[in-house]
């Protein structure tokens, strides 16, 4: 079976000790694409040093993530900017709107998000959303600059039905991860009424593994386990949920 982790934070200072490591784990277990949101420009050189160790395995994203934004934010933004001029990403991500931690810099937020969108647009590449208690926001915010062509991921979908309906509507992918297998997270029982057609697997490595390495760190070899569990809740063969969720992943950040 082949898979593919559509949000993994694979350079992030947890992985230190044994980062090439962990990717290769992965590798063995056919998570054989790692899609690496960046956080900020401070990201920037181990995201693509990652790269440049796996050029076929790990794929890197341009983005400002919200919780990172400045009050400089046209500074950071600039940076994205400048990058996305000088050589290919995948997508535009890790951006959006976060409501849970500080609301201090919402302005700016909300700039850092709509612009990100427009760079996309301009780029004709889809985008990976933050959404923490802010996915209606997110999604009136999309609504605004959807252009017809614009697509990407609900990274972490943590939403109502109604809203997942509105994301598919949008033509947007809701990305599943370890949560699914979280007992009282409730995400489990909404997937059983959402068609595997609008579905990416993700990790968010190294955080929110899935049971049985819940509260540990978690890495982009656990996608099995978040699979296992969506063929459970979907009575599917996992092998189906593999060539479901890939296939989706593929054409979603256009790996042809």
């Amino acid at each position: 079976m082949i898979w593919i982790d559509t949000h993994a934070h694979l350079y992030s200072p947890e992985f230190d000790p044994d980062r090439s490591e962990m990717v290769t784990r992965a590798i063995r277990q056919g998570v054989n694409r790692l899609l690496m949101p960046n956080i900020d420009e401070d990201s920037i050189p181990g995201m693509l040093s990652l790269e440049a160790e796996f050029p076929e395995e790990c794929l890197p994203m341009m983005g400002l993530h919200p919780c990172y934004v400045k009050e400089n934010v046209e500074v950071q933004l600039a940076i994205v900017q400048d990058w996305l001029s000088k050589r290919k990403f995948w997508a535009i991500g890790e951006i959006g709107l976060d409501f849970y931690w500080d609301k201090t810099l919402l302005d700016q937020q909300y700039a850092a998000f709509r612009q990100q969108i427009r760079l996309a647009i301009e780029h004709q590449l889809p985008i990976a959303i933050h959404s923490r208690e802010a996915t209606r926001a997110c999604i009136d915010v999309v609504k605004e600059l959807h252009n017809g062509s614009l697509t990407g991921v609900f990274h972490c979908f943590s939403g109502t039905k109604e809203e997942a309906q509105e994301i598919i509507d949008m033509g947007f992918y809701l990305g599943i991860g370890g949560v699914v297998t979280f007992k009282k997270a409730g995400l489990d029982v909404l997937m059983t009424d959402i068609d595997l057609q609008h579905v990416v697997l993700e990790t968010d490595a190294p955080y929110l593994a899935p049971v049985p390495y819940r509260g540990k760190r978690n890495e982009s070899a656990y996608i099995p386990l978040i699979a296992q569990k969506l063929a459970d809740v979907k009575n599917l063969k996992i092998e189906e949920v593999a060539a479901i969720t890939t296939g989706n992943a593929r054409k979603l950040f256009k790996m042809h």
